[in-house]
């Protein structure tokens, strides 16, 4: 089994990297929360910690096997825990993992099914049987306050951050997806002051041309 892979990244999808290495290029699903990171990090080398599953009918013996790639391992982990919740497969745990899992295994602690009935592919169900089955578990992964605080809030966001959030969401961005890009426009340049620069540089990220 390979559980970690490193290499140049080459290529940049919505659900997914190419990693090359002595010739080799493999391709690796990420999840939805790592697209701006590693977008910044293209033509860099990356190490991701991975999971493999094969995917396709069994039955038949038609199986592709696929590799997911985390850029940390405590991502891997939450993973691994997460996708034993029954109807939690590794596709919709990854399609799922639209936050950082720190934030989500906070919400899990906290029993919020609110929050996590709005991640992708998770509804008021799914999130019932996340909590009933893993609350008690994620402590070690959870925010140090294990809150429910949104995700803007984990980093505390001056106005223009605030502003250039909302603007992102009227946009017609989901709330997760400009989080997350405006949090790695922080990352590569907190010395933004206006709630214009905060949305380029966010749009920037979002189409990896920053980084």
């Amino acid at each position: 089994m390979i559980v970690r892979l490193t290499g140049t990244l080459i290529e940049i999808a919505e659900d997914s990297v190419v990693v090359e290495r002595d010739g080799l290029a493999r391709e690796v699903l990420i999840p939805p929360f790592a697209v701006g990171e590693l977008a910044a990090c293209r033509g860099q080398t990356v190490a991701l910690h991975t999971v493999e599953f094969y995917e396709g009918n069994q039955a038949s013996g038609q199986l592709v096997p696929r590799l997911l790639g985390f850029l940390r391992v405590e991502d891997r982990l939450f993973f691994s825990r997460f996708i034993n919740v029954k109807g939690i497969g590794p596709r919709k745990a990854l399609k799922a993992l639209a936050v950082p899992v720190r934030q989500i295994a906070s919400w899990i602690e906290a029993g919020d099914t609110k929050a996590l009935s709005r991640l992708p592919g998770i509804g008021a169900r799914a999130a019932q049987l996340v909590v009933a089955s893993l609350k008690g578990k994620m402590d070690d992964l959870a925010l140090p306050s294990a809150s429910t605080t949104a995700v803007d809030e984990a980093v505390q966001l001056s106005q223009a951050q605030r502003d250039a959030l909302e603007i992102l969401i009227t946009w017609g961005d989901s709330r997760f997806d400009a989080q997350r890009w405006l949090h790695r426009a922080m990352q590569l340049h907190p010395e933004l002051e206006s709630a214009d620069d905060w949305v380029r540089t966010a749009y920037k990220v979002k189409t990896g041309v920053e980084g």
